[in-house]
C-alpha cells in the first residue's frame, strides 16, 4: 500500500557545525599511492600517470593532497621510485600543501600563458628522468573513462591534453602503449575512490555540515524583494574549496538550473533553485518563493499534490531501501516506478557516488547489478525537470554507508560528528517518518527536509501518521 505523505508543521533542529576539521594522515596518502601501483601492476601497467587541472583534480588530490589551482599537473607513479609531480610556476610553492614525499619538478608549460618559460626541460626529458622508457605500458588517468557506446577502443581512448599524450607516447615508443586507467580510481563497483576510510568520511561529513547549513540559512532568511546576490549572502560561505559553481536562480531564470546568482530582484510567486557544492558534499533544493499555494500562479496551485508529494514519497522509499548489498538497479527501479511518467522529467541517474568531485560515478542505473558497499559516499540526487509551469522540487543531500566496524571507528574517532549523525537519523525517523537502515549515515543538516514554500520553511513534507 502506498503511504500517504503530507505538508505539515515541522521543527528542523539545529544540528550544529563542526569545531574540528578532519585531516587525512600522510600515511594514508602513501598507502593510496601504493594501492594504485598494486592495481596498476595487476592490470599490466609498468607505470601510472595521473593528470589533473583546475576542474579535474580529484584523482591527484586523493593521492597527494595537492590540487592545481590555476595550472595543469602530472603525477608519475612507478614501483621502486619516488613519485614525481610535475608543476607549473605557481604550483611549485602551493604543492607544499601535500604531506607526501614527492619529487617536485618544474615544468613551466603547465603555467598560465605569458608566464616565464625557459627554466624547465622539455616534457620528454622530464618523463625520461622520471623513469619512463621505451616499451613501457602506461596507465593514464585523468577524470573520465569510456565504453563501447562512445569509442571504438575505449581502453586506448584518452581525455588528457594531446600535447601530454604525445610526449608520453614519445617516451614509451608509441601511442598504443597508453591505456585509459580511470576505472582504477573511479569505477563505481571497485574503484579506489569508491570506498572511503573513516577519516575521509569524517571530512565529507564536515564539508556537508557547512554546505547544508548554508542552504538552511538561505531558505530561512530569504525575503521577497531581495536580489539573488542578497539571498546568497545569507549563506555565510566559509571559503571551502568548491566542487562546482554555486547555483542560484529565480523566476524565469529558475529553469536554467545551473545558473549563477544575479542582481535580479525576487518576487512572491517566483520559482527558485539553489545548489552549493564543496569538496565531498553538495546540497540542493528547489521550490517557490511563496508562503502557500495561494501565492503560486493559479494554474499550478496543486503543486504539492501533483509534483511534491509523489516526489517525496519516492525519496522516502529510496532512503528506506538504500543500504549495504542493495544494487543500484533496485534504487533506480524505485524512482522509475514512481516518477517514470515523462511529466517528472527524471533524466539523470537517481543518485550517484560523491567524493572530492561532485560526481565521482554512479552505480545507480537501470539494470545495474552493482552492490552498494560499506565506505561508499552517495548523493541522494533525484532531479525532476518538468519543463512546465510546475517548475521543480528537489532534495539533494549526502549520505554514507558504514558497516558495524566502520560505524564503531567513526564513533570512537569523531564523537561530535557521530552525535550530529545520530541526531539527523532521529529527526528523519521521528519527524519525517523515514526509517533508515543502521548503516545509513546522513551527513546533511537539512536531511530529507523539503519545504515547498520558502517563505514558510516551518512547513515541510513528511510521512503522514
Amino acid at each position: 500500500m502506498t503511504r500517504r505523505v503530507e505538508l505539515a508543521a515541522l521543527n528542523l533542529p539545529d544540528f550544529g557545525l563542526p569545531s574540528v576539521q578532519p585531516v587525512i594522515p600522510s600515511a594514508t596518502y602513501q598507502a593510496r599511492m601504493e594501492a594504485a601501483l598494486e592495481r596498476g601492476t595487476a592490470g599490466g601497467y609498468n607505470a601510472l600517470v595521473v593528470y589533473g587541472d583546475r576542474e579535474h583534480c580529484a584523482n591527484i588530490a586523493y593521492l597527494t593532497g595537492y590540487d592545481p589551482r590555476f595550472e595543469e599537473t602530472l603525477l608519475i607513479l612507478q614501483q621502486g621510485r619516488k613519485p614525481t609531480l610535475l608543476l607549473g610556476n605557481e604550483g611549485m610553492s602551493y604543492s607544499g600543501i601535500s604531506p607526501v614525499d614527492l619529487e617536485r619538478v618544474l615544468y613551466q608549460t603547465f603555467s598560465l600563458p605569458g608566464q616565464p618559460r625557459g627554466d624547465s626541460p622539455l616534457l620528454r626529458d622530464i618523463l625520461s628522468d622520471a623513469g619512463l622508457r621505451r616499451g613501457m605500458r602506461l596507465g593514464v588517468a585523468g577524470w573520465k573513462s569510456f565504453d563501447a557506446r562512445e569509442a571504438a577502443d575505449p581502453a586506448r581512448t584518452l581525455e588528457i591534453p594531446s600535447f601530454i599524450a604525445d610526449a608520453l607516447a614519445e617516451a614509451v615508443g608509441e601511442l598504443g602503449l597508453l591505456h585509459n586507467a580511470n576505472d582504477l580510481f573511479m569505477n563505481p563497483a571497485d574503484g579506489l575512490r569508491t570506498i572511503n576510510d573513516v577519516d575521509q568520511l569524517a571530512y565529507f561529513e564536515f564539508a556537508a555540515s557547512y554546505s547544508s547549513q548554508a542552504l538552511r540559512d538561505l531558505i530561512f532568511g530569504v525575503e521577497a524583494g531581495m536580489s539573488e546576490f542578497e539571498a546568497v549572502a545569507l549563506m555565510g560561505l566559509t571559503g571551502l574549496p568548491q566542487s562546482c559553481h554555486l547555483m542560484f536562480s529565480s523566476g524565469e531564470r529558475a529553469s536554467l538550473g545551473l545558473a549563477s546568482p544575479s542582481l535580479r530582484a525576487m518576487q512572491i510567486g517566483d520559482p527558485t533553485f539553489v545548489a552549493y557544492g564543496v569538496w565531498g558534499a553538495l546540497n540542493a533544493r528547489g521550490g517557490w518563493l511563496a508562503r502557500a499555494e495561494s501565492d503560486l500562479p493559479e494554474a499550478v496551485r496543486d503543486y504539492v499534490e501533483v509534483l511534491v508529494a509523489p516526489y517525496f514519497r519516492a525519496i522516502v522509499d529510496w532512503y528506506e531501501t538504500v543500504g549495504i548489498g542493495v544494487t543500484g538497479g533496485e534504487l533506480n527501479a524505485i524512482i522509475e516506478a514512481q516518477l517514470g511518467d515523462p511529466f517528472f522529467g527524471i533524466g539523470l541517474n537517481p543518485g550517484h557516488l560523491i567524493h572530492l568531485d561532485e560526481w565521482l560515478h554512479s552505480p545507480i542505473y537501470a539494470g545495474s547489478g552493482i552492490e552498494l558497499r560499506s565506505g561508499m559516499a552517495l548523493q541522494v540526487d533525484v532531479i525532476p525537470a518538468t519543463h512546465s509551469p510546475y517548475h521543480s522540487t528537489n532534495i539533494e543531500d549526502g549520505i554514507a554507508l558504514a558497516d558495524f566496524d566502520l560505524r564503531r571507528a567513526f564513533w570512537q574517532k569523531y564523537p561530535a560528528a557521530w552525535d550530529r549523525i545520530q541526531k539527523r537519523r532521529n529527526f528523519m525517523r521521528n519527524a519525517l517518518g523515514i526509517k533508515l537502515k543502521p548503516e545509513v549515515l546522513p551527513f546533511s543538516n537539512i536531511p530529507a527536509w523539503l519545504p515547498p514554500f520558502w517563505l514558510a520553511p516551518e512547513r515541510a513534507m513528511r510521512v503522514a501518521n
